[in-house]
């Protein structure tokens, strides 16, 4: 184990509300680590990425004033897998041995790692155990058209290129229920309980 602490990770797909849930173990005193919200720190600011992104893309991913020209590159992925699969080639690996690193400096019983790609980059083999969080895709949906202010249209196609939750659940040593109905807090307890107890099956 890298650290002294077990290493947990909470995933699930758009608009399942991972981020959320994320954060109620946040209040509980739970070390997080955003993959997510740091990749895009990195991809500013990490030498290695830039390069990458420079050698890969050209001069236009980055913006006169040295900030990563985000549409952009949003632009280039996001109808061609191939570029998508450079662009994750060069971000990926740096973020987990970011993330790596801040895993061993954490001295809380455990830490948890939130990531849209845990699954798919593998990261998830570096942890102890996997969260799921998940939603009927009619919620999901609804939930990103607010959140984003785009149509039905644009969310499914979103969705339609992410891993299916199905194949997620084959990972995750536990899964939260996140459909507006089910009360969220007793899930996180139990699930919070099981971890300090290590109370999870591989």
């Amino acid at each position: 184990m890298i650290g002294m602490g077990i290493k947990v990770g909470i995933t699930g797909g758009i608009g399942s509300g991972k981020s959320y849930v994320a954060r109620i173990f946040k209040t509980m005193g739970i070390s997080f680590y955003d993959a997510d919200q740091e990749a895009k720190l990195l991809m500013s600011d990490d030498l290695e990425i830039r390069n990458g992104l420079l050698a890969a893309f050209g001069p236009e991913v980055y913006q006169q004033d040295g900030a990563l020209d985000r549409k952009w590159l949003a632009l280039q992925v996001f109808e061609d897998r191939e570029k998508l699969h450079v662009l994750n080639a060069i971000v990926h690996p740096v973020v987990i041995k970011h993330g790596r690193a801040w895993a061993e400096r954490q001295t809380a019983p455990y830490s948890l790692k939130e990531a849209a790609l845990l699954v798919e980059s593998g990261s998830y083999k570096e942890l102890d155990c996997l969260i799921l969080v998940s939603a009927p895709e009619e919620v999901r949906i609804d939930r990103v058209m607010k959140r984003d202010d785009v149509s039905r249209e644009e969310v499914i196609k979103r969705i339609d290129k992410q891993m299916p939750e199905a194949e997620k659940e084959k990972h995750a040593q536990f899964i939260i229920i996140n459909d507006g109905v089910k009360p969220l807090l007793p899930q996180v307890l139990q699930i919070h309980n099981q971890i300090l107890e290590r109370e999870w099956s591989k």
